[in-house]
């Protein structure tokens, strides 16, 4: 089922959109069943359950951690996370940058932008993000793009005005702030109950899990 999952979304999805399986609390026979399906890139929310899943499968999984950033856990998945979505603050991005010092890499990472109706909800505010100065002192960080979340809302209209919104200021800071940076081209935006919207309003990634895996049992997280 889960083969047939994946197919039948990217047989929806046009070339340029990336589809990330999010596989957080789920074993790994599951998402094994994925990789054999064709599937490579994988987000993970929690910093330990990434690190532990990495060191037992493929080495050719591109790793997305999608989780809030904390800086104390970075140390846990910066020797190899393909990119870091959700970076919400100067803070977390400088914290980001030093944590990649330390292993010589270069990490791409995604800034959260806030435009949900909910106070929930984490992210630069749409006129703090498009004031940010302090982003062109990184060297090893790579800031390839925006991360947004739309409100939890049924209203459609409301879901595509948030994407609507994101769009607008990332194409505002392509063309800005982040003109002389070509790595600046991954708008993610959309998960399993509103993706099909979020590719409508220019989403060049998802982030889709239940819609793959099933149901998520949360009673599995440690206490």
């Amino acid at each position: 089922m889960i083969a047939e999952n994946i197919a039948k979304i990217k047989s929806s999805l046009p070339e340029s959109v990336k589809l990330v399986a999010v596989s957080k609390l789920k074993p790994l026979e599951d998402i094994m069943e994925a990789y054999n399906a064709g599937q490579r890139a994988f987000g993970e929310n929690y910093a330990t359950e990434l690190r532990d899943k990495a060191a037992v499968l493929p080495q050719d999984i591109e790793w997305h951690f999608i989780g809030h950033l904390q800086g104390k856990q970075l140390k846990y998945y910066i020797p190899f996370v393909s990119m870091i979505h959700g970076v919400d603050s100067i803070e977390h991005l400088e914290e980001v940058e030093k944590a990649a010092a330390k292993v010589g890499r270069v990490v791409d990472v995604l800034l959260q932008l806030h435009v949900a109706q909910e106070e929930t909800k984490f992210g630069f505010l749409p006129d703090e993000i498009e004031k940010l100065e302090r982003v062109d002192n990184l060297e090893h960080v790579r800031i390839s793009g925006l991360m947004a979340m739309a409100s939890n809302t049924p209203d459609a209209a409301r879901v595509r005005a948030d994407f609507h919104e994101a769009r607008r200021i990332f194409n505002s800071l392509k063309a800005g702030l982040f003109k002389d940076n070509p790595a600046f081209r991954v708008l993610s935006m959309g998960m399993s109950h509103d993706y099909p919207i979020a590719v409508e309003e220019g989403s060049t990634l998802i982030r889709v899990g239940s819609s793959i895996f099933g149901p998520r049992d949360y009673s599995l997280l440690k206490h």
